[in-house]
């Protein structure tokens, strides 16, 4: 892993109503890389290789990105399917084996693709698993008093990642903006001798926060090609992406995720998450709750964060601080919690979050937890966020789902 500091993106949440004042703002100036995240509106997290839940479009749906997404465990660079444009290339650092999940029935789906096999640990019930050994002193670090935040939104908002998906197209050669964006990043040869990184993203791809968004902002940009749906799809993320000028696209980091395979990225290396997840895998779709069923782990960040992780993290942006918890900790909100009133929307979260719970992913707000853009949120987030004002994090518990590891940090 290359040396960075502790802590990725600092982030600061604004209310609704002064979202687009911040856009307007001058670009923030991000600290120390990647490391240290601002957040545009609706960003919830600051850590690692960058992430957040800002303001954003996608595409497939008037917001921009309607179709769902399950969340990755993380991959390697490339090396099953590849993408028809690009031949990928083995990254230098040994990859994980495959981490261990009971078996299910179904993948979630998000325009057309499987999110990963059944048995991928973002689609593991972890309703019955043994809770973790530190579940309280973990969770008294986490904000036990805060409520949980839907961070997902509009595209008149500009809340919440957008969902970019379909066909692929010309490669793009990507310009890298840090040191390490090269060292951690998955290859995919341009044609010819243009290259080692060429991603076959659309230039017409939409990115978290728009294009009025800060140049400091996390600015992810997803892309599912959907070429080898159902089960052989391949995802892309890129991490504080400038808007597409004709000359290919610039960022921090690049990640490929090969959606048919469980296995990890390397030990130490970040993502568009600083936990070296994927992002689409773990977003809060309004797709599927819309039809009563989530069906895996949600995505969620947390303010402090210790310098290790859980599988299938594989990368942290913490402190030497034990007390706090690592990157990839599952939680899941305890059986006897109820909420008075809940709307059916917000209902079918609260199950999702006891049968599946919540992955730590990233550094940012504590207990934000991450969606989609779409414009369909308009008639069920106030009612969704009525329920989350009564969840608070002390109605969660940590999960063992395996050991903390500092490998490649």
């Amino acid at each position: 892993m290359v040396s960075r500091p502790a802590s990725r993106r600092l982030r600061f949440h604004l209310p609704l109503s002064a979202a687009l004042l911040f856009m307007l703002a001058p670009a923030l100036q991000t600290a120390c890389s990647a490391d240290d995240e601002v957040a545009g509106p609706g960003e919830g997290n600051t850590n690692g290789a960058g992430n957040s839940s800002g303001g954003g479009s996608g595409t497939g749906t008037a917001t921009g990105s309607a179709s769902p997404t399950g969340s990755p465990t993380g991959s390697t660079s490339p090396t099953g399917s590849t993408s028809p444009t690009g031949t990928p290339t083995s990254p230098t650092p040994t990859t994980n084996p495959t981490t261990p999940a009971p078996a299910t029935t179904v993948s979630p789906k998000v325009a057309g693709c499987d999110i990963y096999p059944p048995s991928n640990a973002w689609n593991k019930n972890i309703s019955t698993d043994a809770v973790h050994a530190q579940s309280a002193t973990f969770i008294a670090n986490m904000g036990p008093a805060t409520g949980l935040h839907a961070d997902w939104g509009t595209s008149a908002e500009q809340y919440g990642i957008p969902i970019n998906s379909g066909a692929p197209g010309t490669p793009q050669v990507l310009t890298w903006t840090t040191s390490w964006g090269p060292k951690e990043s998955d290859k995919l040869l341009c044609p010819g001798a243009g290259g080692n990184f060429c991603y076959p993203i659309p230039t017409t791809s939409l990115i978290e926060g728009g294009p009025s968004a800060a140049s400091g902002a996390d600015r992810h940009l997803l892309f599912l090609d959907t070429t080898g749906a159902p089960t052989n799809c391949t995802l892309y993320e890129l991490y504080k992406t400038q808007n597409y000028t004709g000359s290919g696209f610039t960022a921090a980091n690049g990640a490929i995720f090969h959606l048919n395979s469980n296995a990890l990225r390397p030990d130490g290396w970040t993502s568009g998450d600083a936990a070296g997840l994927p992002i689409l895998p773990g977003l809060v779709r309004y797709a599927e709750v819309t039809a009563g069923a989530v069906k895996h782990a949600l995505r969620f960040t947390v303010g402090s964060t210790q310098q290790g992780y859980i599988h299938p993290a594989t990368h942290a942006a913490g402190s030497a601080n034990a007390s706090l918890p690592p990157m990839g900790l599952r939680v899941r909100l305890k059986a006897g919690k109820t909420v008075a009133g809940a709307s059916p929307a917000a209902q079918t979260l609260i199950t999702a979050m006891k049968t599946y719970g919540l992955i730590l992913a990233d550094n940012g707000s504590n207990w934000y937890i991450t969606g989609d853009m779409n414009d369909g949120w308009s008639t069920i987030q106030s009612g969704i966020q009525s329920a989350f004002n009564q969840i608070h994090g002390s109605d969660f518990e940590a999960v063992n789902s395996g050991a903390i590891s500092t490998a490649g940090l």
